[in-house]
């Protein structure tokens, strides 16, 4: 036998250009990923790219091998989230140095999913990858590294007729209807020019079905359109301070102290039923100062607040920290402190929320135990690290029943949908994201959030420290809205809207699991179904 042939310097070449057109793909892929959504380049993002977008990584994923498919997978999970989320630098010195490694690991894995259902399923491949990508989608936002960042449904947040199919499926079904025109038009341009007509005549029923699909969720998200006119509202006043309560110590304090009531008592002359400040719009713990007062600084700015919210003849909800004594296994009594939200009324506190959803590294960290040096390294990095709260508050004022999901709590359906549960008529949501200095970073989370009021056919009212503020009714329109990085109130309308639970309120994530199961069924069966019918030219004729 003679041995084989050396590569030669052609082939060399050869392989080093695909190597380069590779990369070039997975870098336009990132970019249009990352301008899908609200970027450094568009405040709103261009929505209509996100149905392109995927289509250069499934062209790679059809071009490589598995080796090429894990390393362009990490490649494109850093490239993609350090351009979509590069404002994360401004919020904390490590982000940047952990969520686009760990979106690396799980476009990974991801990338070998679609790497397998191409192999396995060369006829049908598009149908299961489009599914897997939901699924990816789903995955990410579990567990203690849940971030919602980045799920393609939401770049559709200003397509209103669309988005509202969301109260069925949650934003999984938008995002499926976003992803499958990638995965169908790779998988037609897998031969080239050549095969094209033939790839055209062979995959037009699926194309077709999802334009079907496609026009029929149109249709609903149109006749599904919730009549406001006769509905009860809410008159909230929303006040965006513009300010960072965590600079500058009790002098910082009490400047923004003065800030928040001078636009409260402006706000309050226009007469809204309650009034709405920001996540820890006042830093000092206000029920932990008014029961010890070992720190006078502390307690003499809580007694000037109390003095405040004593005349005030509104409610006011507070973001605010709350320490509370915690007794350890020891015996030991140590303080324990909750991003938390208060409900004042008469300057009397009447409910408080403890977050639940923590945001991971930044705000809390479970692993102490099991990984002492990363706790230590975060807390040496000046991480404020919380408790996680235990109760889905609903809170009552005015006859108005509403809960707070703090922050980036907002961004996770199955949260959100367990305050509606709770008997929730209107979700407040209360936000600093002023640290980031960037209003693409605050319209991405606005981006986001507008889909918890879909999803449930609730408003959503958003009060941030700097943007956005602002009013989203149940259909997901913005119906008002404060400037970002504005000092300012908004008082609005909030419908108070709970004629029924939708569907996705109801059943939750039924549809990521049965797109999978769809998925990957139906291409397997078709492809079985294909091997045991014999090629035309190689039938019998037909007997005469």
């Amino acid at each position: 036998m003679s041995p084989a042939p050396l590569a030669g310097p052609q082939d060399g070449a050869s392989r080093a250009t695909a190597v380069l057109v590779d990369l070039a793909l997975i870098a336009l892929g990132a970019l249009l990923f990352a301008l899908s959504f609200p970027s450094f380049l568009s405040r709103w993002g261009w929505f209509p790219l996100a149905y392109l977008a995927p289509l250069p990584v499934f062209v790679v994923i059809r071009r490589t091998g598995w080796l090429g498919a894990a390393l362009y997978g990490a490649l494109y999970g850093y490239l993609a989230y350090a351009l979509h989320n590069y404002w994360l630098a401004t919020f904390h010195p490590l982000t940047l140095a952990i969520v686009p490694p760990i979106y690396a690991f799980y476009l990974l894995a991801a990338f070998l999913a679609f790497k397998a259902a191409d192999l396995l399923l060369p006829r049908w491949g598009f149908l299961a990858q489009s599914a897997l990508w939901v699924a990816y989608e789903l995955w990410k936002v579990q567990g203690f590294l849940g971030y919602s960042y980045g799920t393609l449904g939401y770049s559709q947040y200003l397509f209103s007729p669309l988005i509202r199919v969301a109260a069925l499926t949650g934003v999984w079904g938008v995002s499926w209807l976003v992803v499958f025109p990638s995965a169908w038009l790779s998988h037609l341009l897998r031969d080239g020019r050549r095969g094209l007509p033939a790839r055209a005549r062979a995959d037009w029923p699926a194309a077709a079905a999802w334009a079907v699909l496609f026009l029929a969720s149109l249709g609903y998200g149109l006749a599904s359109k919730v009549d406001l006119s006769q509905v009860r509202t809410w008159r909230v006043a929303l006040v965006q301070q513009n300010i960072d309560p965590w600079r500058g110590g009790y002098k910082a304090y009490g400047q923004t102290l003065s800030i928040l009531r001078r636009l409260s008592l402006e706000a309050v002359r226009q007469d809204p039923e309650i009034v709405i400040w920001s996540e820890t719009s006042f830093v000092p713990a206000i029920d932990w100062h008014s029961r010890y007062r070992t720190d006078r600084e502390a307690y003499e700015l809580v007694r000037q607040l109390r003095e405040f919210l004593a005349g005030q003849r509104v409610p006011y909800v507070v973001g605010n920290d709350d320490g509370r004594l915690k007794r350890l296994e020891s015996g030991e009594e140590v303080r324990v402190d909750y991003n938390a939200t208060l409900l004042f009324q008469g300057g009397e506190l009447r409910q408080t929320y403890r977050k639940l959803r923590l945001v991971p590294f930044t705000e809390h960290f479970p692993y102490r135990r099991w990984l002492p040096g990363v706790y230590e390294w975060l807390r040496n990095a000046d991480t404020h690290f919380w408790e996680p709260g235990e109760e889905h508050t609903v809170f009552e004022a005015g006859g108005v029943r509403f809960s707070t999901p703090i922050c980036f709590e907002d961004t996770f359906p199955g949260l959100c949908r367990q305050f509606i549960r709770g008997g929730a008529q209107v979700l407040v949501n209360m936000t600093n994201d002023s640290w980031s200095n960037s209003v693409a970073s605050e319209m991405q989370h606005l981006s986001i959030a507008l889909f918890r009021a879909v999803e449930n056919r609730r408003t959503l009212v958003r009060a941030t420290n700097g943007g956005i503020t602002c009013v989203i009714d149940p259909n997901g329109r913005i119906t008002a809205m404060l400037p970002p990085f504005r000092e300012g109130f908004l008082v609005a309308e909030a419908p108070v809207y709970d004629a029924q639970r939708t569907p996705y309120n109801r059943w939750g994530d039924w549809f990521p699991f049965a797109a999978l199961a769809l998925g990957l069924g139906l291409p397997a069966a078709l492809s079985l179904a294909g091997r045991r019918t014999p090629p035309r030219e190689l039938a019998s004729p037909p007997q005469g």
